[in-house]
């Protein structure tokens, strides 16, 4: 399995359906996801146009 991370989603655009989420002392990385502002736990991958983000779930 993927290392884990948790971060923020810091800018997401609901009407392209993308953003980025922050990590704390990493780049921020690419994400299909929902709301700025609400904390996540994902895994990072190498995508297409650099880092992106995968199996991202929201924390409660």
């Amino acid at each position: 399995m993927a290392e884990r991370f948790v971060g923020t989603v810091k800018w997401f655009n609901p009407a392209k359906g993308y953003g980025f989420l922050g990590r704390e002392g990493a780049e921020d990385v690419f994400v299909h996801f929902s709301a700025k502002g609400q904390q996540v736990e994902f895994s990072v991958e190498k995508g297409p146009k650099g880092l992106q983000a995968a199996e991202v779930k929201p924390l409660a």
